[in-house]
């Protein structure tokens, strides 16, 4: 190369250059490893499988992971039918539980993340078959009967540890509300109609998500290229909720939500067996089946939503639902100056990582550690793999940071569970646990990492509360491992992580610009801070009339349409007008994961706004309060009451008013007061 030449193609890449001796050099390990695309050309044709799972090294894999999962579960159902009564009894139900969901939790994951169809398909198929399974054994009788034995002999049950009794009544709470009590002919009723709703479920998540399509000619040309084009019709698969367009903003809104008369039969249907099935093995309503064993008990709880919304009912004349989140974001923007572009600069996604390394560090001594998988072991080559490690425990288990956007990725964040962590009786060691993160982010650049806007930063610690639940969450039984507990309770860590990623005395750990190594301003942190309370009164009374719908849907059957219902709904708790021929409820894609249980989004934030300000606000990195929280909160998974686990953290048991007021307690006073002046 000339000397010419030599010169200008480091000019050319200078920006390059200095940007990866500053990767070298700057960051730590972990957030190096974020800051960079990956170094490897993963060959995904080996077979070495996926998770390390040497089966899942093709799609045809996934059959024989199930056939043997199947085998094993046959194995350990005639062991736990022919078994004494004991502890043993429950480490048997828990490894056969095991057996099953360490296939089933992979094949849900894949199913929707593989960038192959033909894995995708089998991930699919293996779902189905294992759920039928599931379905099979909560009514079997033998199976039943085995673990009646235990828990009605007082003498055994005398002997059982606090976390093998709270895992054999919840095993016995399964067999319950799948009707295991019921007769013959109504049992098999049941399993029928859980297999119905298996099917009802899956039709109603994938419509969900369907684009809706009109005619070009029915939209102004001029406004065409704000929407995908499939010939000659217009595709519409969102609100475009943050267009500038009130025109784009309308249309999206009507098109994207307008019914879809076999979707619509799909959720009436599947809310009716729902409803059928709660009544035929004993409950009120579905709501009092899914509310059974949470911090709610009972779906009266809403009511105390709904009474909060309405005393503190705002109608904005002016606007309609289309406008809501567009004309909020602008007045923040103009209030504060919180500009996405301003903040992003300093918040890299190795920088972000960074800071929750350092984050755990001094809350709980975990670090965490990358390392490189093994080709076969992951689905896409940008999947970064994390070991999480405790300075004195050693490693706790497995993250995998599937963070980048990509083609037939779904946009939504996401923590999903691979396998549960559990003591294994048969080998003497813990069984650790390992899960995924799935984000939508940017890929990083030529020229710059991949930057986060502050939402992205928040979505990210959001997420890795989750994650850090599963790590943290030692517990002998892979049935109550880390998120498997209460739903109402399972938000509360992540949401809490929120509060630390707006504290500038966490933010100031990680926050730099890529560039120039300069932090994050203060005065730009507290611009943020303030800008959230903007319309935080309406953004709360959005999620109580969600929270209210989803309940009354999951009640005694209303003789009324869904639509009807969510009119009704939204008059009474809900500020903006319903748009006619457009039905919201039809992409309530929670009305699945969270059927009954939306509100826990609220109830969580409740509980974490209450440990944030009495534990953490002081001290966000005080490492005697994170033993705690872990010690309280963290470690139990699901092996204790939920409120139990509250009133350890609190010292106190929180109060229905407790929840109402740490909900206000997050508004702005100041904001609220001009809106109620304005209206009146």
């Amino acid at each position: 190369m000339s000397a010419c030449r030599r010169m200008f193609y480091l000019v050319k890449h200078r920006s390059l250059l200095t940007y990866v001796r500053r990767n070298l050099t700057t960051w730590s390990p972990v957030g190096a490893a974020f800051n960079a695309r990956p170094h490897r050309k993963l060959d995904l044709l080996q077979k070495n499988g996926l998770f390390g799972v040497p089966e899942l090294s093709c799609p045809a894999g996934f059959q024989v992971a199930t056939e043997t999962a199947l085998k094993n579960t046959e194995r350990l159902v005639e062991k736990a039918c022919s078994s004494s009564p004991g502890v043993q009894t429950v480490q048997c139900f828990d490894q056969l539980s095991d057996e099953l969901c360490k296939v089933a939790d992979l094949a849900d994951f894949i199913k929707v993340a593989h960038p192959d169809p033909a894995f995708r398909e089998a991930a699919e198929k293996t779902c189905i078959e294992i759920g039928t399974v599931v379905e099979k054994l909560n009514t079997n009788v033998e199976l039943c009967k085995s673990l009646k034995n235990l828990l009605d002999n007082p003498d055994i049950e005398a002997q059982l540890d606090p976390d093998t009794r709270r895992v054999a009544d919840l095993f016995m709470f399964d067999f319950e509300i799948s009707g295991i009590h019921l007769d013959d002919t109504l049992r098999k009723e049941a399993v029928a109609l859980h297999v119905k709703l298996l099917d009802l479920n899956n039709e109603f998540l994938v419509g969900s998500h369907m684009p809706n399509r009109i005619a070009r000619s029915a939209i102004p040309e001029h406004l065409h290229l704000n929407f995908a084009t499939e010939g000659s019709f217009i595709q519409i698969g969102g609100l475009h909720a943050d267009s500038p367009n009130d025109l784009v903003r309308e249309i999206a809104y009507r098109i994207y939500l307008y019914p879809n008369a076999e979707l619509m039969g799909c959720l009436e249907e599947l809310l009716k067996c729902r409803y059928k099935l709660a009544t035929l093995v004993g409950y009120e309503s579905f709501g009092h089946r899914a509310l059974k064993g949470t911090m709610a008990k009972t779906p009266g709880y809403y009511t105390s939503l709904g009474f909060f919304s309405q005393s503190g009912h705002f109608h904005y004349s002016e606007l309609m639902p289309w406008d809501h989140p567009y004309l909020s974001g602008v007045l923040r923007a103009e209030r504060y100056n919180i500009e996405p572009s301003l903040y992003s600069p300093y918040l890299s996604l190795g920088s972000c990582m960074e800071g929750l390394n350092n984050l755990f560090s001094q809350l709980y001594g975990v670090s965490l550690m990358s390392e490189q998988p093994r080709a076969g072991e992951v689905w896409s080559e940008d999947v970064r793999k994390l070991a999480v490690v405790h300075e004195t425990e050693g490693l706790l288990g497995y993250i995998y940071c599937d963070f980048f956007h990509r083609q037939d990725k779904p946009h939504q964040d996401c923590h999903f569970t691979i396998r549960g962590g559990r003591q294994c009786q048969e080998t003497g060691q813990y069984q650790l646990p390992v899960v995924v993160l799935m984000l939508s982010l940017p890929h990083p650049t030529k020229g710059a990492p991949t930057l986060l806007t502050p939402g992205m930063m928040e979505n990210l610690f959001h997420e890795m509360g989750h994650a850090m639940h599963s790590m943290l969450g030692r517990t002998r039984y892979q049935h109550v491992t880390g998120t498997r507990c209460a739903t109402d309770f399972a938000e509360v860590p992540s949401i809490l992580m929120e509060y630390f990623a707006t504290d500038y005395r966490v933010i100031s750990q990680f926050a730099r610009h890529y560039e120039t190594g300069k932090p994050l301003p203060e005065s730009m942190v507290a611009r943020l801070c303030e800008s959230k309370k903007v319309c935080g009164a309406a953004d709360t009374q959005l999620q109580i009339f969600y929270a209210v719908l989803d309940q009354i849907y999951h009640s005694e059957p209303q003789n009324r349409s869904t639509t009807e219902i969510l009119k009704d709904m939204q008059q009474k708790f809900y500020g903006l007008p319903y748009a006619p021929n457009t039905a919201w409820q039809l992409r309530f894609s929670h009305l699945i994961g969270y059927g009954a249980k939306y509100y826990s989004y609220l109830m969580s934030r409740a509980v974490a706004s209450m440990v944030w300000k009495q534990c953490f606000i002081e001290d966000p990195l005080n490492r005697e309060m994170g033993e705690r929280y872990r010690r309280e909160m963290l470690a139990h998974g699901g092996a204790k009451e939920p409120m139990l686990m509250v009133e350890g953290m609190l010292q106190r048991r929180p109060t229905i008013g407790d929840f109402v007021d740490a909900l206000v307690s997050e508004l702005n006073p100041n904001f609220e007061t001009f809106i109620m002046d304005s209206e009146g």
